[in-house]
């Protein structure tokens, strides 16, 4: 974990450290989690909330091209394969 990165977060948020800290490691983590685990997560927060997969799937398509290290462009049937094998 970067210390200066809690360090600069406390300084300019004024939130505790403790909670500095576990953002910090909240936020990487979102950074270093792969296409598949990524797919994965938001397929069942998706399928969750009631969404069909018919839409999931381009909501996904369209979500992956937005992250800030974009995935490799990736069709239905590649979304589908990495959710259901």
């Amino acid at each position: 974990m970067p210390g200066d990165l809690v360090r600069h977060v406390v300084r300019t948020t004024g939130i505790p450290p403790a909670t500095a800290h576990r953002l910090v490691a909240d936020v990487m983590g979102y950074f270093v989690e792969t296409v598949d685990e990524y797919v994965l997560r938001r397929h069942a927060e998706l399928r969750a909330r009631g969404v069909p997969n018919a839409g999931i799937w381009e909501r996904l398509a369209a979500e992956l091209d937005a992250r800030p290290v974009a995935a490799p462009p990736l069709s239905q049937r590649q979304l589908r394969r990495i959710v259901y094998g």
